[in-house]
């Protein structure tokens, strides 16, 4: 049997999802305490992003074979890497508040896509992602009391 907070750590770790989706399912639905609902959606939400940021230039490469998807990887990164020092610099930042963010499709799992595509190194990528979750769990979660407190 999984348990409650399992869940939400497995619900926190889908692209669809993340802990916009783990955190209320924790504190409504499962009436757990706030503090590991916290920590087992945001530790579920970087489990992905690892592979994600060590996982995605191998699989372009593989997907480079074919001529077609080879062609359009060199005109992705042909444009998006062109300022690949900047993005460095200032990527790192820009994806700590776009995954804080909490809307549709500003999570981890886009920004881990955007670091990628953008040449940003795992070492500048994974703890300004890191931080991004952290600061998102923190505004779901407060929301969530919120909403909560109100029913």
């Amino acid at each position: 049997m999984i348990s409650d907070a399992l869940r939400v750590a497995f619900l926190s770790a889908l692209p669809l999802s993340e802990l916009r989706g783990g955190i209320p399912l924790g504190l409504a639905v499962y009436k757990l305490p706030v503090f590991p609902t916290y920590v087992f959606a945001v530790l579920g939400n970087i489990v992905p992003v690892v592979f994600l940021l060590l996982g995605l230039k191998p699989f372009s490469d593989y997907l480079s074979r074919w001529p077609w998807l080879d062609k359009f990887f060199q005109g992705l990164f042909r444009r998006t890497r062109r300022y690949e020092g900047k993005y460095e610099k200032y990527g790192a930042l820009f994806l700590l508040f776009f995954v804080a963010i909490p809307l549709p499709f500003t999570g981890a799992w886009t920004g881990s896509v955007a670091a990628f595509v953008f040449g940003i190194r795992f070492w500048y990528a994974f703890p300004a992602i890191v931080g991004g979750i952290m600061l998102a769990g923190l505004v779901v979660t407060l929301g969530s009391l919120g909403i909560i407190s109100l029913i």
